[in-house]
């Protein structure tokens, strides 16, 4: 999903006198109250950080972390031609989808490209909801109507395509403490919730559809409510894990739960390898360069929109390959470095940041397909770099660096 990094592209910028046209969300006031640096993304103005970025970052890894993501896009698609429309539509065979289960899966452009990352919520038979990224949510409404009526003309089963972004708001909890939290203030069954799975609930007194899912590598879950109820949402969620407000108490001040903003959910997604638009995926790259071929379903029936490329491309093999670096210096990989083997250009940064859990750089790089053997034994970690060593041209220097396996990080279960 689509989330800022704290430099490079795609990067938001400082809010000033153009904030008061950027979109707020329901909780922009709270936001405020609490201190955070606001950034326009997307359109809207986001919540970069409350405090440290890093001390974000580590309470949802060793605790929990609460996040605004309201900005993102929700769009029904609904009727007895749903599931057929989404087959058609979309990567994955969304028609085997069990009511109360989500998935990850794309859409493409007809050469295969990513137009989106999405997830999609089957919520009943014949009821979907779809949330993609902020930038792209009018472009994947438009490509679902389209689609959904060529769907619809082939198979006769109506399908209604509704953007519903206002009528959500958006909340995340996560990180290990996350379910205790979260337990504290509803009688849903979350032990046996599982992830990527969803169910109506009521948390403090505010119904919610709630979701075992999220973007950071930790478990935790996402809440959609009413815009009128996020702050009581949030609230709720806050108090249960500060120990602060009305219902104070010693158990929810253990919990350690910090607000968190956006640059924390990307050095997080980024530790967990997970892609983000504009950065690893775009309209230029198929899901097979971004090691995501699991989200194209060649054996579901029927035609879908760019089955013919993407198999081409799944029988050619990938143009790039994307992989893991680690520095050996200080020096931050960025979007757009390039990366370097024996001194020849190999590939180029698509995400870097320091990784607070590794306390060393990382970066995510698309590189050409004949260099990833050498990549990967380039070099040895904590060795010193060799004539044959990967490298990140960091502003004209060349960095050491070491292959790495994505993710970068992966949560004990």
């Amino acid at each position: 999903m689509t989330l800022p990094e704290p430099a490079g592209a795609g990067a938001p910028e400082p809010a000033g006198a153009g904030a008061r046209r950027l979109a707020g969300t329901p909780l922009r006031e709270v936001h405020e109250r609490l201190g955070a640096t606001m950034s326009a993304f997307a359109g809207w103005l986001m919540p970069l950080r409350y405090g440290s970025e890093i001390a974000e970052h580590n309470a949802v890894r060793r605790a929990a972390g609460l996040f605004d993501l309201s900005h993102m896009g929700e769009i029904s698609v609904t009727g007895h031609g749903a599931a057929a429309a989404l087959d058609y539509a979309l990567t994955g065979r969304l028609s085997t989808l069990a009511p109360g289960r989500a998935r990850y899966t794309m859409i493409c452009a007809p050469d295969g490209g990513v137009l989106d990352d999405l997830v999609v919520y089957r919520l009943a038979d014949a009821e979907y909801l779809i949330v993609a990224n902020a930038a792209n949510a009018a472009l994947v409404r438009a490509e679902l109507t389209e689609r959904a009526a060529t769907s619809e003309r082939a198979t006769g089963f109506t399908v209604t395509v509704t953007d519903v972004s206002l009528e959500y708001a958006l909340i995340a909890i996560q990180g290990p403490n996350a379910a205790a939290i979260l337990a504290r203030l509803t009688d849903a069954p979350l032990a046996s919730l599982k992830y990527y799975a969803s169910t109506r609930a009521v948390v403090g007194a505010v119904p919610v559809l709630l979701a075992r899912t999220g973007y950071t590598g930790e478990d935790g879950f996402e809440l959609f409510c009413r815009p009128d109820d996020a702050v009581a949402t949030w609230s709720a969620l806050h108090e249960a894990g500060t120990g602060t407000g009305p219902q104070a108490d010693g158990q929810a001040a253990g919990m350690g739960l910090r607000p968190a903003g956006l640059a924390a959910r990307d050095t997080l997604r980024l530790e967990a390898g997970m892609p983000l638009y504009g950065n690893e995926l775009s309209r230029d790259v198929t899901p097979f360069e971004a090691g995501l071929q699991r989200v194209v379903t060649f054996d579901k029936p029927g035609d879908f929109v760019g089955r013919a490329a993407l198999a081409e491309r799944a029988q050619a093999g990938p143009r790039q390959r994307l992989i893991g670096l680690t520095g050996r210096t200080r020096r931050i990989p960025r979007h757009g470095y390039p990366v370097l083997l024996d001194g020849e250009v190999i590939g180029t940064v698509t995400s870097g940041a320091p990784s607070p859990t590794l306390a060393r750089p990382i970066a995510m790089a698309y590189v050409q397909p004949r260099a990833v053997e050498a990549a990967r034994g380039a070099g040895e970690p904590g060795g010193t770099a060799g004539p044959c060593d990967l490298a990140v041209d960091v502003r004209g220097h060349a960095e050491p660096a070491d292959y790495a396996e994505l993710p970068f990080y992966r949560r004990a279960r």
